[in-house]
Formats: C-alpha cells, sequence, structure tokens
C-alpha cells in the first residue's frame, strides 16, 4: 500500500444513520430543545448500537418488530435503570419509528405493540401559600449574591408559572409592558402570552434597574457599545461572555436551580425544591383559589389538560389528609 493511501473509514450502519436522520428533523423542522435533542440522541444511539450488535450491521427498521423492543428493554432493566429509564426510553423508540413510518420506511410502527412500563404515582411535595410568599418575600443580601435579580427569579417561576429553560431563555423584548403579559417560548418553540403581576412587575422593574448599572460598569461606555449589549434578561453575576462575539451573559438553567434550591432551604423548605417546584406550586394554589383548569393549562402551557389534571390528584390529596386528621368520623 502506498503511503497516500488510506483505509476509507467504515459508513455507519443504516440504522445509526436513520437517527440521525431523525435528530436532524427533531432540530430543524420541530425546533426541539438542546435537553430534548440529547435525550433523543442517547436513547435512539443505545437501542441502534443494540440491534447492531446483536443482530447484526444489515438490520434493517422494517425488520425490528415488538420482540426486539421488548428485548431490548429487558437489557435495561439487567444493568439496574429503573421503570422510568426503561419508559424514556421507549418513548423514544415511539417517536422515531412513528417518523419511520410516516416517512415510509417501516410498514407499522413495532415500538406501539410494547406497553409502558407502569409506573408508580409520585405526587410532588408542594410548599403552602404562605411558606412561597415566605421565600420570595425575604429575599435579601443574606441569602442571595443578587437580591433584585434572584427576587424577579422567584416571582416569575412562582407568580407567572414559566419553566426554569423559558424563564432563562426570556429576552428583554418578550417583557411587554403595556399589556401587561410575557411572551414566554415553551417547548416545541410554541408560544404564550402569561399575565405579568404587579408583584412581578415590580420584582423586574428593581432588577432591570441594576441590570443597566451592571451593564454600564462592565466597560467604558458600555452603554453605547454595541459589544455591551445583550437581549438576555436574566445575565450571570459576574457577567460572563459580555463584551465577546456572540456572549449575551445569560444565566443557565443550571444556576436557576442552584439559586432557587439555596434560597429555599435558607427559609426552611426541603432540599429537593427545585425551579419546576415552583411551577408546581402556582398550578396547584390556583386551582386552590378556584381557577378554571383550562385556564390554568393554558398558562402553564400543557399540551393535554391531562397533565394539569394532576393538579387535581394533589389537592385532593391534601384535602384527604385534612379530612383525616379534622372530621371525627375519619378517625
Amino acid at each position: 500500500m502506498s503511503p497516500e493511501a488510506t483505509i476509507p473509514a467504515e459508513e455507519p450502519a443504516l440504522l445509526q444513520q436513520l437517527v440521525a436522520d431523525y435528530l436532524r428533523v427533531l432540530a430543524n423542522e420541530r425546533g426541539a430543545s438542546t435537553h430534548t435533542l440529547r435525550a433523543y440522541e442517547r436513547e435512539l444511539t443505545n437501542f441502534a448500537a443494540y440491534i447492531v450488535a446483536t443482530w447484526g450491521r444489515d438490520q434493517t427498521p422494517d425488520r425490528i418488530d415488538h420482540i426486539h423492543i421488548r428485548a431490548y428493554l429487558a437489557t435495561l432493566y439487567d444493568r439496574g435503570l429503573s421503570k422510568a429509564s426503561a419508559a424514556r426510553a421507549l418513548a423514544s423508540i415511539r417517536s422515531w419509528f412513528k417518523w419511520l413510518a410516516r416517512t415510509g420506511r417501516v410498514q407499522q410502527n413495532a415500538a406501539a405493540l410494547v406497553s409502558t412500563p407502569r409506573l408508580p404515582k409520585h405526587l410532588p411535595r408542594v410548599p403552602s401559600i404562605e411558606q412561597m410568599n415566605k421565600v420570595v418575600d425575604t429575599v435579601d443580601d443574606e441569602a442571595a449574591s443578587w437580591p433584585a435579580r434572584d427576587r424577579a427569579i422567584l416571582e416569575l417561576l412562582y407568580g407567572c408559572g414559566v419553566r426554569n429553560a423559558e424563564l432563562t431563555a426570556l429576552n428583554l423584548r418578550d417583557i411587554q409592558w403595556a399589556n401587561e403579559v410575557i411572551l414566554v417560548k415553551g417547548k416545541g418553540q410554541k408560544q404564550r402570552y402569561v399575565p405579568l403581576g404587579d408583584a412581578a412587575a415590580e420584582a423586574l422593574r428593581a432588577y432591570l434597574a441594576e441590570r443597566s448599572a451592571r451593564l454600564a460598569a462592565a466597560g467604558p461606555q458600555a452603554l453605547a457599545s454595541s459589544r455591551f449589549v445583550t437581549p438576555a434578561l436574566f445575565l450571570n453575576l459576574r457577567l460572563r461572555g459580555i463584551g465577546k462575539p456572540g456572549g449575551e451573559a445569560r444565566l443557565t438553567t443550571r444556576s436557576v436551580a442552584r439559586i432557587v434550591k439555596r434560597l429555599a432551604i435558607l427559609r426552611g423548605l426541603s432540599s429537593d425544591v427545585h425551579p419546576h417546584t415552583l411551577r408546581h406550586a402556582f398550578g396547584t394554589h390556583l386551582l386552590e383559589e378556584g381557577a378554571d383548569l383550562r385556564a390554568i393549562q393554558e398558562l402553564l402551557g400543557h399540551e393535554r389538560l391531562s397533565t394539569t389534571q394532576r393538579y387535581t390528584q394533589l389537592t385532593t390529596a391534601q384535602l384527604t389528609q385534612v379530612y383525616d386528621r379534622t372530621h371525627p368520623r375519619a378517625k
């Protein structure tokens, strides 16, 4: 073999190529989030690798049936994965096969014949209205590194019910002051308007004043320079990335989770509190105060009413506790 000759790289197996094609569809046509893409890539890549390793590189999707998929799920259990993990893997495989069927690569969705593992129902613990008010109203220098920002974060998570990823994706222009609403970009690039309450608006104004001051201090004539302009609503404490090409100094979801957990623990809440806990509290407390379930569905951006109905279960569970504790015939 001459020095110039090279060994050609092995072509990816057909299944692996189809996984890559589907991920591009999710990213480009359906606007899937980075988190969703990573999850689908992990689950489908592992499934395709299992099929190739077990039945060979020439295996085509039309030759995969429900028995193959059940066998793969069995390997997940053998590795010690939970039913929830197996259910996530199956959901990804079903979605992939649905696309394969729609594009004519298979006759039917083989994954549709596989039952979802029965999962135990765990209702999230939701702080009371009094507990949430205490957390939001007592954000100070002792508890927070940037109190004005962190209070505004809590106001939007609890007062508007937005998801963590929705919060960090917010830009300045999404706050529509004249209409007293926030434009929220939800899952799958779906948009919705959420009312901006008085408390949240007050917290945002206080934060925005400090935001402008910090940007002005970031460099000489910073506000007049496009290098120091960022569309991001919530910025990280040290303005990391500001002034660099494409740098927005945008706060990350991981940082928001740390902020929420720290503030909650300092105010006596459970250590398992996270940003989504505040979203659950938003929906639960609306329902407890008499809000219509469909209105809550719209505010939360749930695609299906059945998702919102989980809050009915939460409230029913709380009522049952009250009944068992107080009614004479329950004892």
